[in-house]
């Protein structure tokens, strides 16, 4: 058995080139914060795509900027628009070669533009910005692994295909057809760019995760003069909000979290509509499936209630991603691998969900967060560590080497999904 925590001369070379790009990677991903891209905000969408595919152009790769189906969104009038988010980034490189591993990322962060635009140091080491740790600094990093990768003497034995997301924080539901599509097309391992804890702890398993809308229409009627005549789509909704929340803890390991309930008007007006936002998370498909019957008994019984009628959109868009035989070997490898540059990694289960779930649910074995250390994610106080762009790339740049050059049997561990 190879030991793949012992640095050879071929690490060591890669390890320098990655160092030598330490500005380049901090900068650009500095320069790329400054655009918000949130995952509405079309504009900000299709105007970053061309510079990241520009930068991605340093790499010996065909470059594509793909359009994608309008999805369905549930607006805040409680009726179904479509939304075209922005392109997906699609880089392909040495598809004929043996070895092939499937690389993944977002570029749309969870900021609305103007609610968090400043970047600005915290303290030594620690910057504060939109998306710079998810996943701006990952994308980065990425870059960073490849250039160093492609300036040595492996590069043609192993290829790959980049799928660049513009719609992961609102669940990849446009572009899911071509993470998969990728990952099915001969990849034996996958890496995505999610940022690891800022424990430096990657994520092991992770829960499969839904998105549910329930639009709830009532009866409108002035509250003062004829509230009896009124059936209130809020009241309602209410109800339906204390059904789901006493559903946390039913089911070991299902957790339910409402993020909003839209509607209602004037104070003096009974409200004839109201729109339940909520997500769910599940360890396995059959919790999934309990998780998602639940909430049509809660729908049933709100329709059930005079004069309130409406549906349901959504559901489980991401499957789990548990631990398998596959996934250890995996992680067991880039462990082994950390080590060979000081790093002692440790993987955690998480009930977090990422473009992972969707390589692993297409047959591929994937670590999803190799990107750079940060915290507080999804929040003005999101930040990174400086110097984990250099560690971090280092990390993925000799994963790639190890699998071209077969100290990491990639195939091997593809097998293990059986």
């Amino acid at each position: 058995m190879v030991d793949l925590s012992i640095k050879t001369a071929d690490d060591e070379a890669i390890c320098e080139r990655v160092a030598e790009l330490e500005a380049a990677m901090q900068t650009r991903t500095f320069d790329w914060a400054k655009v918000n891209s949130g995952s509405w905000n079309r504009d900000g969408l299709e105007a970053l795509a061309p510079d990241m595919a520009n930068a991605f152009s340093a790499l010996e790769a065909e470059i594509e900027l793909i359009r994608t189906e309008p999805i369905e969104k549930v607006s805040n009038k409680g009726t179904i628009e479509a939304f075209e988010t922005g392109p997906i980034i699609r880089i392909t490189s040495r598809p004929q070669a043996e070895k092939q591993v499937v690389m993944s990322g977002h570029y749309d962060t969870v900021f609305p533009p103007e609610t968090f635009d400043e970047i600005k140091e915290l303290e030594p080491d620690k910057v504060n910005g939109p998306g710079l740790a998810d996943m701006k600094g990952g994308l980065s990093v990425m870059l960073g692994a490849l250039q160093a990768f492609e300036q040595g003497p492996l590069k043609d034995k192993l290829g790959y295909q980049i799928v660049i997301t513009p719609d992961e924080e609102t669940g990849n539901f446009a572009s899911a057809p071509f993470l998969t599509k990728a990952a099915q097309s001969g990849a034996m391992i996958g890496m995505t760019y999610e940022p690891c804890m800022d424990t430096g702890a990657m994520s092991g398993g992770r829960k499969g995760s839904a998105v549910f809308d329930i639009v709830l229409h009532g009866r409108s009627a002035h509250a003062g003069r004829a509230k009896e005549d009124g059936r209130s789509a809020v009241e309602a909704a209410a109800v339906l909000v204390l059904g789901l929340e006493r559903l946390n803890g039913v089911y070991e390991g299902v957790s339910f979290n409402v993020g909003s309930i839209d509607g209602g008007s004037a104070v003096n007006i009974v409200p004839d509509l109201a729109i339940v936002r909520f997500g769910a998370r599940a360890p396995d498909a059959e919790a999934a499936a309990w998780a998602t019957r639940e909430v049509e008994k809660l729908l049933e019984q709100a329709l059930a209630t005079d004069g309130i009628s409406g549906h349901m959109h959504g559901g489980f868009y991401r499957p789990p991603k548990p631990r398998n035989a596959a996934q250890d070997a995996l992680f067991n490898a880039v462990s082994d691998t950390g080590r060979a540059i000081g790093l002692e990694l440790e993987f955690v289960d998480t009930g977090g969900v990422c473009e992972g779930n969707n390589i692993f649910a297409a047959g591929v074995p994937n670590v999803d967060t190799l990107g750079v250390m940060g915290g507080r994610i999804h929040s003005d106080e999101e930040y990174v560590i400086m110097s984990s762009f250099v560690e971090r790339a280092q990390l993925s740049a000799l994963l790639l080497n190890r699998i071209a050059d077969g100290r990491l049997d990639a195939r091997k561990i593809k097998a293990l999904m059986g």
